[in-house]
């Protein structure tokens, strides 16, 4: 018996200006896998990758050090099933950049918990699905865009006893390093996620507003990025971000946009002063781009951790992405401009 079937895992953008671990946005370009499945195979005991696309020759083909793979076992074998199905061949093709703050990491546990799901045949709900992606990304922004799709808000549940003791469980025992065959003789039991993790909101999205992502051509590493945020914040500031959150996320979903309501909303005290001096350039950017300098601009602001800037526009679109595109140039870092949709899908997966 043989079957086939696609998954694709749109990239997001998280935070969105003042939203800093809280919203996260659903955009068109794809993890994108082809999953072949031949039960005849019965001497082909372990899953054959194949990359194209965006870091295609650094990806680990290897299904037990592989990112992807690895989540599908975990899943698996939370629902008692130990190893993969013989015969499997996966080819995935990536468009989204690594490291550049557009969700890379978060789409390819997605693709995981959604490639678990359907190699186990488990008919896992999607709700369920985020609460095992929350166990390998512990930060609901990102994992739950990509599942949900759209522009949503999510957090994380504050949970106590065993279940608080679960989530606290760390990745290298949520994901430790499975021997090269991982089989059924192999004793690991892994964590099973509590109910309900995370929780999330899908906002609305106005038709009119587009998105920009200018892609430099340099990584910044969440953990340097989150490495340089502060403990604790003044009260001043968090009374700032949270005002203009509760503005932005209502005001991105008006039609027709307000420029200025949207433009002040997406200003943020929390993590962007704090990542300047990663991404050269950044203040001057942000400081030099806005309404009244590009007509059609409603709002610029980091994209995730960095170092992508997101621009949401109603029109003038290129001239906003030259703009920036040289100001980076001054810094002697080249970029990719992308023009892209938001999604509102979310994963998705096809059979063939």
């Amino acid at each position: 018996m043989s079957r086939r079937f696609s998954i694709d895992v749109p990239c997001t953008s998280a935070n969105i200006g003042p939203g800093f671990d809280v919203v996260g946005l659903s955009l068109s370009l794809y993890l994108h896998l082809d999953v072949t499945i031949n039960a005849s195979k019965t001497e082909q005991r372990h899953p054959i990758l194949s990359y194209s696309g965006e870091g295609a020759k650094d990806a680990p083909l290897d299904p037990y050090h592989n990112l992807i793979t690895r989540v599908a076992l975990y899943v698996m074998r939370v629902n008692n099933i130990k190893t993969f199905p013989c015969g499997v061949s996966i080819h995935v093709h990536n468009e989204i950049p690594f490291g550049r703050g557009l969700g890379s990491s978060g789409a390819a546990v997605i693709a995981g918990v959604l490639l678990g799901n359907e190699l186990g045949e488990l008919k896992i709900s999607k709700d369920r699905l985020l609460d095992y992606a929350l166990m390998i990304e512990r930060h609901p922004d990102n994992v739950a865009a990509a599942l949900i799709g759209g522009f949503v808000g999510s957090y994380l549940l504050e949970l106590t006893g065993e279940d608080a003791v679960t989530t606290q469980v760390p990745l290298s025992e949520v994901l430790p390093e499975y021997p090269d065959d991982a089989s059924e003789a192999w004793g690991y039991n892994p964590p099973t996620p509590p109910q309900g993790i995370g929780h999330y909101i899908r906002f609305g999205w106005a038709k009119e507003i587009k998105v920009i992502a200018i892609v430099p051509h340099f990584e910044v590493l969440t953990a340097e990025a989150r490495s340089v945020l502060p403990e604790t914040y003044s009260k001043k500031d968090l009374i700032f971000n949270l005002q203009r959150l509760a503005v932005l996320t209502t005001s991105l979903t008006r039609s027709p946009p307000d420029v200025g309501l949207i433009y002040q909303a997406m200003q943020d005290r929390v993590h962007q002063p704090y990542r300047k001096n990663l991404i050269p350039g950044l203040p001057r950017i942000l400081a030099s781009v806005t309404p009244s300098t590009h007509p059609g601009l409603l709002g610029i602001c980091l994209s995730g951790a960095g170092p992508t800037i997101l621009a949401l526009a109603t029109d003038n679109l290129q001239d906003i992405a030259d703009t920036i595109c040289a100001e980076f140039a001054k810094e002697n870092i080249t970029c990719d401009a992308k023009f892209l949709q938001v999604t509102e899908d979310g994963a998705v997966v096809r059979e063939q």
